[in-house]
């Protein structure tokens, strides 16, 4: 019998995939569980059209993903922080003060989780902070790290 898998079924196949399985197996498990639906005319042409749709949803995302990082890498923030003697910096600058610092200078909404930055910044100057904004886009964000006045 062929199955239009509607869950990953672990040694079975992915969502979407169409398989053959024996009679038993689709009417006794797949079916009832819901892991699955028959492969008829009407139901592979609602896989087509839902593959359509999902293809259509992600390449809109990959185009706002690129829009975004067009502005974030047209433009920098500016985060200050206290310094001591010598411009010893007190405390560190960490993503979420660079996310907070983006929402506040360009109005943009940036989760600090997609920001990659490998060790907190411990000094004044300016750094390349890589934002992973789609899993093809990845963008570079200018951060001035200044003096507090």
């Amino acid at each position: 019998m062929e199955v239009i898998l509607l869950q990953d079924v672990k040694t079975l196949g992915k969502k979407g995939e169409k398989v053959s399985v024996s009679d038993g197996y689709a009417r006794n498990y797949l079916l009832p569980k819901k892991l699955g639906i028959e492969a008829n005319a009407a139901n592979m042409n609602n896989l087509k059209l839902q593959k359509a749709n999902e293809a259509r949803m992600e390449k809109k995302k990959l185009e706002e993903a690129q829009a975004l990082a067009a502005k974030i890498q047209d433009k920098g923030v500016v985060v200050r922080i206290r310094c001591g003697e010598g411009g010893r910096v007190f405390g560190s600058v960490s993503t979420k003060e660079i996310a907070a610092a983006v929402k506040q200078q360009m109005h943009l909404e940036l989760d600090k989780k997609k920001m990659q930055l490998k060790d907190p910044i411990r000094a004044l100057g300016t750094y390349l902070v890589p934002v992973k904004l789609h899993r093809d886009v990845t963008a570079e964000l200018t951060v001035k790290v200044m003096e507090e006045p």
